[in-house]
C-alpha cells in the first residue's frame, strides 16, 4: 500500500465516514493490528481462560449440590459457592486489565501508525508498558465517576459515559495525566456529544453483530447437546452441559473472541477524537501547512 493511500487521522469526518474508515483501516491492518493484541494480551488472555474454566467448573458443582438437592446447610455446597464468587471476583479484576491493555495497544497502534506509516512493534509495546498504571487510574476514575452519576439519575450516567469515552485516546494522543484527561473530554465534546452519541450507538450496534459470529458455534453445540442429554427424558439432565468440556471451552473462546472485538470501538475513538479536535484547533490542518514547503 503506498503511502499517500494511506488513512489520514487528523481530518474532519462525518458519522458514515468515521464508520467507514474505521472498519478500512481494520481491513488494511488486520494481520498486523491482532498480532500485537496477540503478542502484548496472550499471556493475560491465557490467565482469563484459565480463570473462565474454573469459574464454570465451580458453578457447575454448586448448581448441582446446592439447587438439585444438597442440604443447604452442607459446607462443601456453599465452599463451593465461595469458590464461584472468588473465581469471579479474580475474573473481574483480569478482565478490567485486559480492558484497558487492549485499549492502550490499540490507540498506540494507531500513534506509531500516524507517525512512521506503519506501525512499531517495539515502540507499542514500550508505550503500553510504560503507561499502563496511569490507564489502570483512568478507567478507575471513569467507572467511579459513572457510577456515582448513576447512583444520583441515570441520565447524568449516560452524559458522563459518552463524554468519557474519549478519555483513553486523549491520555494516548497527547499524554495527559488523569485530571487533564478528565478535563480536556468536557471540553473537546462541547457543542459536539450528541454527534458522538450518534457515532458510539452505530458502533455499538455494529459491534454487538460481529460479535455473534462467536457466539454461533457455541450456541449451537449447546441446542445439539441439550438435546443429546434430555434423551433419556429426565429434565435435570440439562445440568450435565454445564460443566461439560467442549461446552466450556466454546464459551471460553466466544467470551474472549467477543471482547477483542471493542478493539474496533477503540479504533473508532481515535477517529472521533480526531474529528473533534481537528474541528476545536485544526491540529492536522495547520501541520499541512507547515509541511507545505517540505
Amino acid at each position: 500500500m503506498e503511502l499517500l493511500d494511506q488513512i489520514n487521522f487528523k481530518e474532519e469526518r462525518d458519522l458514515g465516514e468515521i464508520i467507514s474508515d474505521t472498519f478500512r483501516f481494520i481491513r488494511e491492518n488486520w494481520k498486523s493490528f491482532f498480532s500485537f493484541i496477540g503478542k502484548i494480551l496472550g499471556p493475560v488472555l491465557l490467565i482469563a481462560a484459565g480463570l473462565m474454566v474454573f469459574l464454570y467448573i465451580s458453578f457447575a458443582d454448586s448448581y448441582k449440590k446446592i439447587l438439585l438437592g444438597v442440604d443447604a446447610g452442607d459446607a462443601t455446597g456453599f465452599s463451593t459457592f465461595e469458590n464461584v464468587i472468588g473465581y469471579g471476583f479474580l475474573l473481574v479484576v483480569v478482565w478490567l486489565v485486559i480492558y484497558v491493555l487492549l485499549s492502550m495497544v490499540s490507540l498506540f497502534y494507531i500513534k506509531s501508525f500516524i507517525a512512521h506509516g506503519v506501525a512499531d512493534f517495539e515502540e507499542v509495546k514500550a508505550n503500553t508498558y510504560a503507561n499502563f498504571w496511569k490507564f489502570i487510574g483512568l478507567a478507575l476514575l471513569m467507572i467511579l465517576m459513572i457510577s456515582v452519576s448513576y447512583v444520583f439519575f441515570f441520565i447524568p450516567a449516560f452524559y458522563m459515559a459518552v463524554v468519557l469515552s474519549l478519555g483513553m485516546s486523549i491520555m494516548a494522543f497527547e499524554g495527559k495525566s488523569v485530571g487533564g484527561t478528565i478535563s480536556h473530554c468536557f471540553s473537546l465534546i462541547k457543542s459536539n456529544w450528541w454527534n458522538t452519541f450518534g457515532v458510539l450507538i452505530v458502533l455499538t450496534m455494529l459491534v454487538s453483530i460481529l460479535q455473534m459470529v462467536f457466539s454461533i458455534p457455541q450456541m449451537m453445540y449447546q441446542l445439539i447437546a441439550s438435546g443429546v442429554f434430555l434423551d433419556g427424558g429426565d429434565p435435570t439432565d440439562i445440568t450435565n452441559l454445564l460443566d461439560d468440556p467442549i461446552n466450556i471451552v466454546l464459551n471460553v473462546i466466544s467470551y474472549i473472541g467477543q471482547f477483542l472485538f471493542y478493539s474496533v470501538s477503540f479504533i473508532a475513538s481515535a477517529f472521533i477524537y480526531f474529528d473533534l479536535n481537528e474541528k476545536k484547533y485544526g491540529t492536522g490542518t495547520n501541520e499541512r501547512i507547515d509541511n507545505l514547503g517540505v
